[in-house]
């Protein structure tokens, strides 16, 4: 009773802040699920391109959001000054920051484009690639603008806005799915493209909505304030920058060696790439699961860090990993016993589902790597002290992660199997490292004076 005590505060503030996000998480997880499972119906080569092309957005992406991130432990921290109208003047540097990077990460994937022919990818895949990749493409800069306000909001402990937001477009998404991929309602059969339609209208709804928010919400003035009459100033810009970079290096990384875990899928098979799709998007209900358990922890420790509070700042920390253990555990249940039945609403392919029903094993292990790295990580974002993340995040994904994924893959012939396999090498060598400079980075007072001495 003593140690629930003692944590027992931080739990229901993580518990208050985390459940929207969670909601709206487990709103994307549906929508996720909706999208593969209208795909993979539809045929099996769509649902392989597909998996190609969200693997390979998914650097892209994480990139471009990870990079607004680095406004969250910002915002976090003046919100626990009072500092209302900083906020707004910050989340507006923020937004032109976060526009010129999407722009220039766009321009690279549009290279990418011109080279997907050189990627040893099943060349009958490619006509469908080819138009999915472009509509794609074009949903990154709402994606982006949608994460600054977001982050803005979050930053505020107002976690209620951009789930309501993220819960009506994906509903707006799947309804455009049915309509779209096989032509109900009078709409045109399209197929991967209708889907991409779909998830690029329910992209732009989003910006759309919480910029009317803040513009229209009587409580936003102080920060609207601050917003229209703050010049974007150098300072603002690489202060944001200088937290972002790391964070967006980070989550690029991480997201990198999961692309290049389907590139090699795919020099294995079509068949492979598709029961690799599967699993991977029945993973992310736990990784959605624990980034909302997450995003509370930067939140609830940048408020410490407001206040130069460390130890406060290890306690949330260690409160957020007491319910990621338990959200984990939960997950890893879940996969067990339900994932047969989860990967069987994703296609009737007996061999696609022969592939993907071997693959629960590997999955539920690395389920305790990433909770750990998730926790830590969103931990060490909270402090603002990032730039080690760069560097972890290299030599745990790119240094360990991508060799085992080849290793065990290929030279070992575990095939997909090792593929998946290889996520827990990353993950736990991510975790720990993530643990240890989190710790580090909040030693006591005392123990810095001690050691200085």
């Amino acid at each position: 009773m003593s140690f629930f005590n003692r944590y027992r505060h931080d739990y229901a503030s993580l518990l208050r802040l985390g459940f929207p996000i969670l909601i709206g998480q487990l709103g994307m997880i549906v929508v996720g699920f909706a999208d593969n499972i209208m795909v993979g119906h539809y045929s099996t080569p769509a649902l392989a391109s597909a998996s190609f092309v969200n693997n390979l957005f998914n650097v892209a992406i994480f990139c471009c959001v990870g990079f607004t991130y680095g406004l969250t432990p910002i915002v976090g921290s003046l919100y626990a000054r009072g500092r209302h109208g900083d906020i707004g003047s910050v989340t507006r540097a923020a937004l032109v920051l976060n526009s010129m990077f999407t722009v220039a990460v766009m321009a690279l994937m549009s290279l990418v484009y011109f080279n997907l022919h050189r990627l040893g990818q099943p060349e009958e895949l490619l006509p469908l690639i080819r138009p999915y990749f472009l509509i794609y493409l074009a949903g990154m800069l709402p994606v982006a603008v949608f994460n600054v306000f977001a982050q803005w909001s979050y930053g505020i402990k107002n976690t209620n806005l951009p789930m309501w937001i993220i819960l009506s477009s994906n509903l707006l998404n799947i309804i455009g799915n049915y309509l779209l991929i096989f032509g109900h309602g009078g709409f045109p059969e399209m197929g991967l493209v209708g889907a991409g339609i779909s998830t690029l209208f329910a992209r732009v709804v989003c910006p759309v909505a919480i910029i009317a928010c803040f513009a229209i919400k009587a409580h936003n003035r102080p920060y609207r304030r601050g917003f229209a009459r703050a010049r974007t100033s150098l300072r603002d810009i690489h202060r944001i920058w200088s937290i972002s970079i790391p964070i967006s290096m980070q989550m690029t990384f991480e997201s990198g060696s999961f692309t290049f875990a389907a590139v090699m899928t795919g020099w294995i098979s079509a068949i492979d790439l598709a029961a690799f799709q599967i699993i991977v998007i029945v993973g992310t209900l736990g990784f959605c699961i624990y980034y909302s358990i997450g995003s509370a922890v930067t939140i609830l420790v940048a408020n410490e860090a407001g206040r130069d509070d460390r130890r406060a700042m290890r306690r949330v920390a260690w409160a957020g990993y007491h319910v990621l253990l338990t959200l984990m555990c939960i997950s890893s249940a879940i996969f067990i016993f339900f994932g047969n039945s989860l990967m069987s609403c994703f296609t009737e392919d007996p061999a696609v589902l022969a592939i993907a029903s071997g693959l629960i094993l590997p999955l539920v292990l690395y389920q305790a790597g990433d909770a750990t790295q998730i926790n830590f990580a969103a931990a060490l974002r909270g402090t603002a002290r990032v730039m080690p993340m760069l560097w972890i995040a290299f030599v745990s994904y790119i240094v360990f992660g991508i060799p085992a994924t080849y290793m065990l893959g290929f030279p070992l012939g575990l095939g997909t199997y090792g593929i998946i396999l290889s996520f827990s090498v990353s993950l736990f060598i991510a975790a720990a490292l993530f643990l240890y400079f989190f710790l580090r980075s909040t030693r006591p007072v005392s123990q810095l004076r001690t050691g200085a001495s």
